[in-house]
């Protein structure tokens, strides 16, 4: 890849739009953006000197490379619909990287359909948050086909600064799947050990102190510790996408056979959050259904 491609996005919210920033800095063109809100994607396209195209197929028509970071499984399936406006209309000889966390196999069933339409695809699943995004420092897994890999290593590494080939294509969507489960089973944990400490009546800025001395620690615990304890849950990674990561890594577990009940009880309690109207706050919010005398009052409710 001598020539720098030009780039689409779609799905141009905090993660997309950050990283279209990211790629137009380092030199490449940006040359489509598209977002189901259309106002979002104009006011980035104008930052940009992008289109914002009212079709999939127009990004497709615009761009060697797209880059997607849609919500779920439903939205992937959408934009890379076989029959209507799609990102596979005209699709021959362009590539796709997908880094949105949706379930494994559907990354599996859109490299099909895109093969079938004589396009590559590449998921790149993150794991990272916004700023991250906007330095080009995402941490980056990957899977698909090694060559596509390789071909898209130059985008790949203004992104991140060592981008990591997993396997064939779902193979990083499992292991991302995984990282957030974890990740969330980690962040409930915290969110009732500075619960049960204030209860009790503890100096959390002390007790916070000690968890990171000890096997309390955790990269969590510098991240949302602090916002745990002042309420301050402004969102880089929310709830309701806490909830259905974690919903992926417990189908996962139920096809190996798995019980896995502390991955069941943190997606219980996010999607108690969504059902509660909060889950656009981030992650940290947790600590909303924890803490004596929350019960998220204080707060407001997300629309």
């Amino acid at each position: 890849m001598k020539n720098k491609p030009s780039l689409g996005f779609v799905g141009v919210g905090r993660m997309g739009a950050n990283m279209a920033r990211r790629l137009k800095d380092r030199g490449f063109a940006v040359a489509a953006v598209f977002d189901s809100r259309p106002e979002v994607a104009r006011a980035l396209a104008s930052e940009l000197g992008a289109r914002a195209p009212a079709a999939l197929a127009e990004v497709t028509a615009s761009a060697d490379t797209v880059l997607t970071v849609v919500s779920d499984d439903r939205a992937m399936r959408a934009i890379f619909a076989p029959r209507g406006d799609s990102l596979l209309r005209g699709a021959r000889g362009r590539a796709f990287i997908n880094c949105a966390t949706v379930t494994p196999s559907v990354h599996v069933e859109i490299e099909r359909l895109a093969r079938r339409a004589g396009a590559r695809t590449l998921e790149a699943c993150m794991a990272s948050s916004i700023a991250q995004a906007r330095q080009g420092t995402l941490y980056l897994m990957c899977g698909g086909a090694r060559t596509t890999f390789a071909t898209l290593l130059p985008v790949l590494k203004a992104l991140s600064p060592a981008p990591r080939y997993i396997g064939p294509a779902g193979r990083a969507a499992q292991v991302k799947a995984l990282v957030n489960m974890v990740m969330n089973i980690n962040t409930a944990g915290l969110a009732e050990g500075l619960a049960l400490g204030s209860a009790l009546g503890l100096d959390l800025d002390l007790l916070r102190e000690v968890f990171a001395q000890t096997g309390a620690a955790s990269r969590v615990l510098e991240t949302d510790g602090a916002d745990m304890q002042n309420r301050e849950h402004a969102c880089w990674f929310s709830a309701t996408h806490a909830a259905k990561d974690s919903g992926i890594a417990l189908a996962l577990g139920r096809r190996a056979r798995l019980t896995l009940p502390l991955a069941a009880a943190t997606a219980h309690q996010y999607a108690r959050m969504t059902r509660a109207g909060l889950g656009e706050l981030d992650k940290s919010g947790i600590a909303e259904l924890t803490f004596r005398g929350r019960g998220g009052r204080g707060l407001p409710r997300v629309r």
